[in-house]
């Protein structure tokens, strides 16, 4: 017998949570249902047996029983959501009181990394909002912060796919399983350099380009109404991060929008400039699924991965890398060429599981494959077999960090120690 949530675990959940969980556990039981009729149909065809109207589907008794219970999940799902929807206003108030916990905020970041373009499709309240927050809370244009607390030095910090902003804070593990220092860039280099930081919280599901598009409006209105001129705008991006500020550069420039002119430096962390094996991996799973009819159906569970995940097969920063074509269909590498932006310092960190090998080459071949765990060293140095594809960094602008795993990258005080060498001012 499952045992009842504990109020250690219920203050984590919100009245909308319960209304979105609803909307998923619809979709998941409709799914579940196309993907057994479909292993139904692949067996009846093998037998010469005829099929219903739409592929996948069957017909006579059979069919009629699948589209039932599509039809009774669809009703139940509708009524319990329009229950829920009238009783959401009365209860709002009660959870207004009651912050997002740093557990529920990491696990709807995982959500929607993972499903996100599906919950905004949907409109499912889980899906997360792009906002830019400052002290933990979103900027709101008509209340922002006073001038003498705010610089005109911005550093906009960017998280990776299935995270958010409050995992730049991160507690880190000291020796012998001691909790170490809180380290935190944004934080370090307001000290050391006077920036004032502000983190970008997304949707990391979406379309890399989408959420270019979006974020080059939210920077353009920064610039408007941020209380103070803005004289700099760096960026400090993490991962997926990296190519959703490059999109969004190119963006603000096809658009001739103004914010890019304060743009001097951008910083990426273990940022997958030309893809990930994982999703290339995850690519041929599909295709191998659907060699087969007796497979062919389980293919879906390989589809349900988000559209910001598949973008990350080769780094997809454009709107025409991706519409146009099946986004699970195995295809070769068409990106459009996009350089490193003009006149704006970029950065390249790129980590490494090994330790610093003085005997053997720099970038030896395994540690060039295994890279930090998830982006190996070529991709996140921007290195490319084609000679168009190479993104520009000079050689000092480029750093390895070793014994170091793609998370780490967030709280290595090292890292934090480069990135004071790189945006400290030069004399003179």
């Amino acid at each position: 017998m499952a045992k009842p949530a504990s109020k250690t675990q219920l203050k984590h959940l919100r009245t909308s949570d319960l209304r979105a969980i609803a909307q998923l556990a619809t979709q998941a039981t409709a799914g579940v249902t196309h993907i057994a009729e479909g292993v139904h149909q692949s067996v009846w065809r093998t037998l010469g047996a005829p099929g219903g109207a739409m592929p996948g589907q069957t017909r006579g008794l059979t069919g009629m029983v699948y589209r039932s219970v599509r039809g009774i999940t669809r009703l139940l799902g509708l009524g319990v959501d329009t229950l829920l929807a009238k009783l959401q206003p009365l209860l709002d108030s009660t959870d207004e009181a009651y912050p997002g916990t740093p557990q529920r905020e990491a696990v709807l970041a995982a959500l929607n990394g993972v499903m996100g373009d599906r919950l905004a499709a949907s409109n499912n309240p889980l899906a997360t909002p792009m906002t830019l927050r400052y002290r933990g809370e979103a900027l709101n244009w008509q209340a922002l912060p006073p001038a003498p607390e705010v610089t005109g030095k911005v550093l906009l910090l960017i998280h990776g796919l299935c995270m958010n902003d409050l995992q730049w804070h991160t507690q880190r593990s000291g020796q012998k399983g001691r909790k170490g220092q809180v380290q935190d860039h944004g934080e370090a280099l307001a000290s050391a350099l006077g920036y004032t930081p502000i983190y970008l919280r997304y949707n990391s599901g979406l379309h890399i380009s989408q959420n270019g598009h979006e974020l080059s409006t939210l920077l353009e209105q920064l610039r408007a109404h941020w209380p103070t001129p803005i004289e700099e705008l760096s960026v400090v991006a993490h991962s997926m991060g990296g190519l959703l500020i490059r999109s969004a550069v190119h963006d603000a420039r096809q658009e001739a929008l103004h914010w890019p002119t304060q743009l001097k430096n951008i910083v990426f962390l273990g940022t997958p400039h030309h893809g990930a094996p994982l999703e290339r991996a995850g690519n041929w799973v599909d295709f191998i699924l659907a060699s087969t009819p007796y497979t062919a159906p389980f293919a879906l569970l390989g589809q349900l991965r988000s559209a910001g995940i598949t973008d990350l097969r080769y780094g997809y920063l454009l709107d025409a890398d991706w519409q146009g074509h099946s986004r699970f269909r195995r295809k070769a590498d068409s990106r459009q060429l996009v350089p490193l932006p003009m006149g704006v310092a970029c950065y390249a960190v790129a980590a490494t599981t090994a330790a610093k090998r003085s005997t053997l080459p720099r970038h030896h071949l395994m540690d060039a494959v295994i890279g930090d765990g998830l982006v190996p060293l070529p991709s996140a140095m921007g290195q490319h077999e084609d000679p168009r594809r190479r993104l520009a960094f000079a050689k000092a602008s480029q750093w390895i960090a070793y014994r170091t795993n793609h998370l780490a990258l967030l709280s290595s005080p090292e890292v934090t120690r480069q990135l004071l060498r790189w945006l400290t001012p030069k004399p003179g």
